[in-house]
């Protein structure tokens, strides 16, 4: 499963589920690719980078990341300016791609290992079906993280080709001005970066100033 075409607007959510050690064999084994339409490139090219201390946050290769005000999943809004100086996660997705399942259990995971350490992960879905659909889709998939009601336009924004697109914002609001990850992320790289990013903060934490507490999300 490497690739796939833009879905039907009819088709109807995947059902598979799987636990994390099948993803992560069958990623290696299938180099699982990303479905849907093309997106316009963003503004500025270049390869994007990990944040760290040889590439801090404010470094040239960067660019601030779209704002948005999304309606959450389980009630309310959240907004990613809520969010500043942490790391965020931002992983596009819909009911309809098939490998995006296959990104649900590696998420998870970096949820639950970076929780109290500065990182959220949000799940953006761009379905059209509403919010009904996708909700019954997160509870059958055991979605842990935060799920936004956001659109295609938004995702391409942030530059997303495809879905699944994982695009990390570091504490400044800054993300890579290159192409966000397409396809399935691989849980250790995810790792190394999201180290990187708390290792090296942003230009504002890298100069002595703490990161606001997070709120509850």
């Amino acid at each position: 499963m490497t690739a796939c075409s833009a879905p039907d607007p009819k088709a109807g959510p995947v059902r598979e589920r799987l636990p994390l050690p099948a993803v992560l064999l069958l990623a290696t084994a299938l180099g699982l690719g990303a479905c849907g339409p093309a997106a316009e490139p963003p503004a500025e090219g270049g390869a994007a980078e990990a944040a760290g201390p040889d590439h801090p946050a404010g470094s040239p290769g960067r660019r601030p990341a779209p704002e948005f005000t999304l309606p959450r999943l389980d009630g309310g809004e959240l907004s990613l300016a809520d969010l500043r100086g942490r790391v965020v996660v931002i992983d596009f997705w819909a009911t309809w791609c098939p490998p995006c399942i296959f990104q649900i259990p590696i998420l998870n995971e970096i949820h639950e290992r970076y929780a109290g350490r500065g990182v959220e992960v949000l799940g953006i879905s761009v379905d059209t079906a509403g919010a009904d659909a996708v909700r019954g889709f997160a509870k059958e998939q055991g979605i842990a993280y935060p799920v936004l009601l956001g659109d295609e336009s938004l995702a391409r924004a942030y530059g997303a080709p495809g879905y699944p697109s994982l695009v990390v914002v570091a504490p400044d609001g800054t993300i890579p001005s290159g192409p966000p990850h397409v396809g399935v992320v691989d849980l250790e790289q995810l790792s190394a970066e999201l180290d990187a990013l708390l290792a090296g903060g942003s230009t504002a934490t890298a100069a002595g100033s703490a990161a606001p507490p997070a709120p509850e999300i």
